[in-house]
């Protein structure tokens, strides 16, 4: 021992100064030839130098504070103080006293929601993205008006017996959609339009099953939920309700008395179903707007990527550069003409507008129709004809599905001109995540696949497939959005204040560790 430890240095300083070390391989300096690498066994460390193998473990510890100093000579003749040696073993990222201080820091730094809610959150979307297509197929197969009744709790279980079935099928006989549509349909063929119309309802049951739970869960339990995050979590669970009471609220407009006396045609409100709709995309929106944020953020906070770019905040300078704000506002503008398209689309479903002009680009003679035909005065119910306009524009399937062309046309063409701006722009190029430019890639090929089933919809008479498949279309063009407006979105405060925080606590650790063993040398 005498020829390790510099005199006056207990053992137990030296088991001081090793407590709490790293234990991972370093690579260990060549030791001096005059410094003896045996440990007699003595009877202070008995269990410590029973073995060789234990020395070269202790030896391999011991390296990371002797690699800094270049030669392990000048440690053991200029450490003399064993309180030196104590504060270098403390000021190493293992110890317990850095542990110590870690803890009590991040009890002050706000909560980031973690994965587990991101995965709620994108579990949530994925069922409303479900229930769009459901309900889609639903309208398609005039299944919509099959349940006469509204029963969220006991309507969960479906017939189960012929009895069920055939009760089930007298309250749909007393429907207007029966008296003047399905007088002659059968039993087997009504169990068909059931199981469309149950399974739209289910499914809006488990969404807000699926939502609410693990909301409560998240809010009961503390530091689980980003600070704020709540009462927009709990905003859209309110949404889900009013979702359910609005169709509901739809499906009464086509049960009404009034469709037999006029000799009207069973089917529901369009203002209705594209209320309906819009409050299911504004979910949708809300609910992977929310996930996306909150995996970046998640990410933000423990590796330090911000779309897929690492670095001291690269956010920072890339968000206040004037063109990519420029580029932010016109996604956000495209965004918003995405969401009215589809908007307009509820029209043309609910007016059944798809099943005239069915050829493309031209309606009937002439691209744009007369102005007879667009401004009939046939719609207007004013002695003034002062509501005109608006009611052509709602009510007239013609000018109906001639704006939806219009819209579908422009957000095509703006869509091209985001993508292109991402590959001719100089300044984008070389300064946008290569994450938003694939992403700007992907809403281009899904408004060129969104286009070809809008066309093939209208020029095959509205099949169900391609009907379903160009309105889950359209909420996958909106994905695409939000996901590039999500990958252009800065950190939270939360996921900023916890990045600061560990880069500032790493910043300070090495400069202790800098600090302790200059005062060693």
């Amino acid at each position: 021992m005498a020829s390790l430890l510099p005199r006056g240095v207990r053992v137990a300083s030296l088991k001081t100064c090793l407590k709490g070390l790293p234990t991972r391989n370093v690579r260990f300096l060549s030791i001096p030839r005059q410094t003896s690498t045996h440990f007699p066994s003595t009877p202070i460390l008995p269990s410590l130098w029973r073995t060789q193998r234990a020395q070269q473990n202790i030896w391999r510890t011991a390296s990371t504070l002797v690699t800094p100093l270049r030669h392990t000579s000048n440690f053991f003749t200029s450490a003399t103080n064993p309180a030196a040696l104590a504060s270098a073993a403390q000021s190493l990222p293992n110890s317990p006293a850095s542990t110590h201080t870690t803890s009590d820091s991040a009890s002050d730094l706000p909560p980031v929601s973690g994965p587990a809610v991101t995965r709620w959150l994108f579990l949530s979307a994925g069922l409303v993205f479900a229930i769009v297509v459901v309900g889609g197929v639903t309208r398609l197969t005039e299944s919509g008006l099959s349940i006469v009744e509204w029963r969220p709790i006991t309507g969960t279980l479906p017939p189960l017996s012929q009895a069920e079935w055939e009760a089930e099928f007298d309250k749909y006989k007393t429907s207007p959609e029966f008296k003047t549509m399905n007088h002659s349909i059968t039993l087997e063929e009504f169990k068909r339009i059931f199981f469309w119309e149950y399974l739209h309802r289910l499914l809006g049951r488990v969404i807000g099953l699926g939502f609410v739970v693990p909301l409560t869960y998240f809010a009961l339990r503390r530091n689980r939920l980003t600070p704020g995050s709540l009462p927009f979590y709990s905003f859209l669970a309110l949404l889900i309700g009013g979702q359910g009471a609005l169709g509901w609220y739809m499906v009464k407009s086509g049960l009404r008395d009034e469709i037999i006396t006029n000799k009207e045609v069973a089917r529901v409100s369009q203002y209705r179903l594209a209320a309906h709709l819009s409050m299911a995309l504004a979910l949708y929106v809300g609910m992977l707007s929310a996930a996306f944020s909150t995996r970046n953020d998640w990410r933000w906070k423990t590796q330090g990527s911000w779309s897929k770019l690492t670095g001291a905040e690269p956010w920072k300078k890339i968000l206040e550069n004037p063109a990519v704000r420029r580029f932010k506002g016109a996604a956000m503008a495209l965004s918003c003409l995405v969401f009215l398209t589809a908007f307009s689309g509820a029209f043309v479903a609910g007016l059944d507008a798809g099943l005239i002009y069915n050829e493309f680009p031209m309606m009937g003679e002439h691209i744009i129709p007369p102005i007879s035909e667009l401004l009939s005065p046939f719609y207007s119910r004013a002695s003034d004809q002062s509501d005109l306009w608006w009611r052509n524009i709602f009510e007239n399937p013609t000018t109906v599905q001639f704006d939806h062309r219009l819209m579908g046309t422009t957000t095509y063409t703006a869509t091209t001109l985001l993508y292109l701006s991402t590959l001719l722009h100089p300044t984008l190029r070389a300064t946008l995540p290569p994450l938003t430019r694939h992403l700007a890639m992907s809403a281009f090929l899904m408004a060129n696949i969104q286009v070809a089933l809008g066309i093939s919809t209208l020029l095959y008479l509205v099949p169900v497939p391609l009907a379903a498949a160009h309105q889950g279309g359209s909420v996958l063009l909106l994905t695409t959005m939000v996901a590039l407006m999500a990958s252009l979105r800065a950190p939270g405060r939360a996921a900023r204040l916890w990045r600061a925080a560990t880069v500032g606590k790493r910043t300070s650790e090495r400069t202790q560790s800098a600090q302790s063993f200059t005062s060693l040398r």
